[in-house]
């Protein structure tokens, strides 16, 4: 199932990888039924990586960096290495000033790249004339 997890945010399957993001708008109620979901189909799908985008996040609180680090926890305990990716500048410096710690979380500049790290390749087209 590709679509709005139960808290309204979107998980998305690509291969053994589940792409998903996280919003300004989360509040204890949404986590946790994006946690729920998010587990279920790490789970349900067999995805062997997670790419939570937050390059929508304008700001960052210790609510939501302490949800990014149980989400890590919880999904490398089903087996899934997870890839936050997009942090804006001001959110990284918000972290640093709140001396805020994603222990255990690893990032990526952008999407793309981490959808690199979890080593997922997009299939480039054939080239003309190339034999399928």
């Amino acid at each position: 199932m590709n679509g709005p997890s139960a808290a309204g945010v979107p998980i998305l399957r690509l291969g053994d990888v589940l792409v998903t993001g996280l919003l300004n708008e989360l509040d204890d109620r949404s986590a946790v039924a994006f946690s729920e979901e998010l587990t279920a189909r790490i789970s349900g799908d067999g995805a062997r990586g997670v790419l939570i985008d937050i390059s929508r996040l304008e700001i960052i609180d210790s609510f939501v960096a302490r949800t990014l680090m149980e989400l890590t926890t919880m999904a490398r305990l089903l087996g899934a290495r997870v890839i936050v990716s997009g942090m804006r500048p001001p959110v990284a410096i918000t972290l640093v000033e709140l001396g805020l710690r994603l222990t255990g979380v690893e990032t990526a500049l952008n999407a793309e790249h981490g959808m690199a790290a979890l080593g997922w390749r997009r299939n480039s087209p054939p080239a003309e004339g190339a034999l399928a």
